[in-house]
């Protein structure tokens, strides 16, 4: 299952995206991180509730489309795998940092 995504004009780009579903209701994510995989030649968005929450949602996307885009489910185990690895990387680099 796919998403339509649009960034929001007055929000950082880096920071926050607007999902919308097939419903035509949207819920506003804070961006944790995107990468690209040069191994799987996709890219990936990180992303979660604002605020304090802990649960953590993943995606694939196109990096092309600046604007917006479709949001693409990730299923492949190896995919879930590298996505975790570099979301750890992060957050033990963001920690060390403080």
């Amino acid at each position: 299952m796919s998403k339509n995504i649009t960034l929001h004009d007055d929000l950082p780009e880096d920071k926050r995206l607007e999902v919308m579903d097939e419903n035509g209701d949207t819920q506003i994510y804070e961006i944790i991180l995107t990468f690209h995989s040069d191994t799987l030649n996709k890219s990936y968005v990180i992303y979660k509730e604002p605020g304090d929450s802990d649960e953590a949602f993943a995606a694939a996307f196109n990096e092309d489309n600046k604007n917006g885009g479709q949001l693409e489910a990730i299923v492949e185990d190896e995919e879930w795998d590298m996505v975790e690895e570099v979301l750890n990387t992060f957050l033990d680099e963001e920690s060390s940092e403080v």
